[in-house]
């Protein structure tokens, strides 16, 4: 399906020339998107897709955000269009856009590219199911907004630190670990799924999965978390909530609490695809392999 824009109010912004010429896309779901030109003013669905536009140094180009996003810290004063109730139309084309940026979560995608493209307002999807997918996003809206270059020095400079990650943690032992993500209100805890960025991080950063065999179950009971006895437990949370789960019966004597290797990390390194994930992958791969002495 072919996209175009036509009749949007296009304001002026302070930014780097911008290409005249039809840009030409095609997105994560195989949808083929023309812009006719670089977009100007953006709304940003989900955190990620907000992250990925800021690194390229173009926030100031963001015209609206959903209800959860909380990083730059400035860009939360920007309209919001939408949050855990789902995603209005009409607040977005009040922005003016001219360009979405949606992943297919909470049924934003459903709700959006649609009425969007009835609209004439170009829809970019994009998914982020592994690390070099989020590396590819980065490329994609540096192409969709006109800086490529932009987008490939970005992406090339976090492949090249992944890369140096790889070989710092090549030949070590690889410790099983469980991320715990949430917890439910009927007890169960929320981990990191197979098949997901966050497990890709996870590996990358030299880890193993604890719950192997789990198909794509996000959700597992304590029982079978214990039964697991991983290496490594860490939290996608606060430091207070890891001491509350480490006083719990049975986790005292958890491989990993019993010989101090449970620890926090930051959800927005773990749980937000964007550029930050590569920071955690270098934090954790520090936290799971520290140097050896008289290594290299």
């Amino acid at each position: 399906m072919r996209v175009a824009i036509g009749g949007l109010v296009v304001l002026s912004v302070a930014a780097a020339p911008l290409a005249a010429d039809p840009i030409h896309l095609s997105d994560a779901i195989g949808r083929q998107v023309v812009l006719p030109r670089s977009p100007r003013r953006i709304v940003t669905i989900f955190s990620s897709n907000t992250e990925l536009v800021a690194a390229l140094g173009l926030a100031d180009r963001i015209v609206g955000i959903d209800a959860f996003t909380r990083f730059p810290p400035d860009i939360a004063s920007k309209p919001v269009v939408g949050g855990r109730l789902g995603f209005s139309v009409d607040a977005v084309v009040a922005q003016m856009p001219d360009l979405v940026l949606v992943t297919p979560a909470r049924q934003a995608a459903h709700q959006l590219v649609a009425p969007m493209e009835r609209l004439g307002v170009p829809v970019l999807v994009l998914t982020s199911r592994s690390v070099e997918e989020v590396l590819g996003n980065i490329r994609l809206v540096g192409r969709a907004t006109g800086e490529d270059e932009r987008g490939k020095q970005l992406a090339d400079a976090l492949a090249s630190r992944l890369s140096r990650v790889t070989t710092s943690v090549s030949n070590r032992v690889c410790p099983r670990l469980v991320l715990i993500t949430g917890r439910l209100g009927n007890g169960l805890l929320l981990t990191a799924r197979p098949g997901t960025y966050t497990a890709d991080a996870l590996a990358r950063a030299g880890g193993c999965p604890a719950l192997a065999g789990r198909g794509d179950l996000a959700q597992v009971s304590p029982e079978a978390l214990l039964a697991s006895d991983p290496d490594v437990l860490l939290l996608a949370g606060r430091p207070d909530e890891l001491r509350e789960l480490k006083a719990r019966s049975g986790f005292r004597s958890m491989r990993a609490v019993r010989e101090g290797r449970a620890y926090v990390v930051p959800r927005a390194e773990f749980l937000i695809p964007g550029p930050r994930t590569v920071d955690g992958i270098e934090r954790l791969a520090s936290l799971l392999h520290p140097p050896v002495e008289g290594g290299p």
